[in-house]
């Protein structure tokens, strides 16, 4: 049965997988959602639980990706989830921290966080999306990014065939580490561009981008369509559903729970797609429990879970889980449409974009109290839990997975609970250091991988620490008003 997507907004028509993919945000400004979700049975779960990663990974595109033959799904996810790019045949290795807490490792990929998931296949579903649906232009991705997503963009993209990517970070809002993997990105199809400002800052811009018309005619006078690489996209959405159902089979495997047994999930998450990808997989059949929200101290997602209150005039905080450090949570518009409709969906989005606030419904409050728990902890609870984990465990972990580690401890209701690991932790090595060893004293992040590795005996990645011998190719710096003129001047 053919799968359609639909607008959150309900003003665009629907369209195929391979046409969302492509188009990356819909017309009418909404974000593409699957006409239905479909439900895997029993056996079709129980089926996976003996397969490898990509095999499930197969399984679970095909109900998606309907306009896509067999063939080409397996092309795609051999060529994202190759043991060259992951180290192993299971991309999203699963570690038992303890007799409840699973910690699922999605930092395995070529850029060391959980964006590589998603971001090593989206390059493949596009340019075969780009066929499929005729396209003769070339396809312009822009990204806005709070760290992690810009490199594993830049890094799938990267001289891919018939694509330009751009990508915009706030000037101050990233580590050093990852503003080095992004500005000595290698590839002559890319462009790297901080901003001033907060993601929030970068973020809207894209979206203004996208939404003028009269800038999409120009480039297209020029040869040029333009889609993203955020989570946005449902091609960006799509396989991250898989690792949380891979990871289930995974423990039913391991022997941990037997076939149908619930579990936790917790997840660390600013942009709420990383969470929605759970509730998708739930909705699909998963067997979860509760969806765990673990926020750091920007909290606006917290206090939407707990009051049904979406809040962003706050002050923005600048912390050291800065892939977090989000006050607009986009994927958030994916939920209120499955739990709502389009009417509803486009009066808050235009209250959040006058006002900065909105408040859902008391059927949706329910709801969501129903599906989600949320919790936050700040940069000292976020330390402590780093130097309290590798104590009690001898395991190393970054100072998002902190976050979602200590919210769970808040919230923990003595059920197993599998929870998202996002990045390896040599990405946020200053913050690891000084939280294992109580003070750091040092600026160089180079020698802080050093003493890091040396003191935990973990070995740094090599693309992590090859990074001291690059040069930046990319130092500009732009207003987020200028964002467009940057594009603009890239294709010229």
């Amino acid at each position: 049965m053919q799968m359609k997507y639909k607008s959150t907004r309900g003003k665009a028509k629907e369209v195929s997988a391979a046409q969302a993919i492509v188009k990356g945000i819909a017309e009418d400004g909404g974000l593409f959602v699957p006409e239905r979700i479909p439900a895997i049975s029993d056996s079709e779960f129980a089926a996976m639980i003996n397969e490898g990663y990509r095999k499930r990974a197969e399984r679970i595109f095909a109900i998606y990706l309907t306009d896509f033959t067999s063939e080409e799904i397996a092309d795609c996810v051999n060529k994202a989830y190759s043991v060259e790019k992951f180290g192993s045949d299971n991309a999203a290795p699963l570690h038992k921290l303890s007799d409840s807490e699973y910690i699922l490792e999605l930092w395995h990929g070529p850029t060391c966080a959980f964006k590589d998931m998603a971001l090593q296949i989206l390059p493949h579903l596009l340019t075969k999306s780009m066929k499929k649906t005729g396209v003769d232009k070339q396809v312009v991705i822009l990204v806005a990014t709070s760290g992690d997503t810009g490199k594993a963009a830049l890094e799938g993209f990267s001289d891919v065939e018939g694509t330009k990517i751009m990508v915009f970070f706030p000037n101050d809002g990233v580590s050093n580490i990852q503003r080095l993997q992004m500005v000595t990105q290698k590839g002559e199809n890319v462009n790297v561009m901080s901003v001033f400002g907060n993601f929030d800052d970068a973020q809207n811009g894209v979206k203004q981008i996208f939404g003028n018309e009269e800038f999409a005619k120009k480039i297209a006078e020029k040869g040029y369509q333009l889609s993203s690489a955020n989570s946005i996209n449902w091609g960006r959405l799509l396989p991250q559903i898989v690792y949380y159902i891979s990871a289930y089979c995974d423990m039913v495997k391991m022997g941990e729970i037997t076939f149908g047994e619930k579990v936790n999930v917790c997840v660390p998450t600013g942009n709420f797609g990383n969470i929605l990808a759970a509730w998708y997989a739930k909705s699909m059949g998963l067997p979860i429990a509760k969806l765990i929200c673990a926020s750091n101290e920007n909290n606006v997602l917290t206090d939407f879970i707990n009051t049904g209150v979406y809040d962003r005039n706050r002050g923005f905080k600048t912390t050291i889980s800065p892939s977090m450090d989000i006050l607009i949570s986009s994927n958030l518009e994916r939920l209120l449409y499955n739990l709502s409709d389009e009417k509803s969906v486009e009066k808050y989005m235009n209250e959040l974009k006058e006002t900065g606030k909105y408040e859902v419904s008391d059927k949706i409050k329910e709801e969501i109290s129903t599906l989600f728990e949320a919790g936050y902890v700040d940069d000292a609870g976020t330390k402590a839990e780093i130097k309290r984990v590798w104590e009690k465990y001898c395991y190393l972990i970054d100072t998002h997975t902190a976050v979602a580690c200590a919210v769970n401890n808040m919230l923990a209701d003595g059920r197993k609970t599998i929870i998202a690991s996002t990045a390896n932790p040599f990405k946020f090595n200053g913050s690891v250091y000084e939280a294992i060893s109580g003070s750091c004293g040092e600026t160089d992040e180079f020698v802080i991988l050093d003493k890091l590795s040396a003191m935990t005996k973990n070995e740094v990645p090599t693309s992590l620490s090859e990074l001291k011998s690059k040069s930046p190719r990319f130092n500009d710096c732009c207003k987020k008003e200028e964002m467009e003129k940057m594009v603009a001047e890239f294709l010229a």
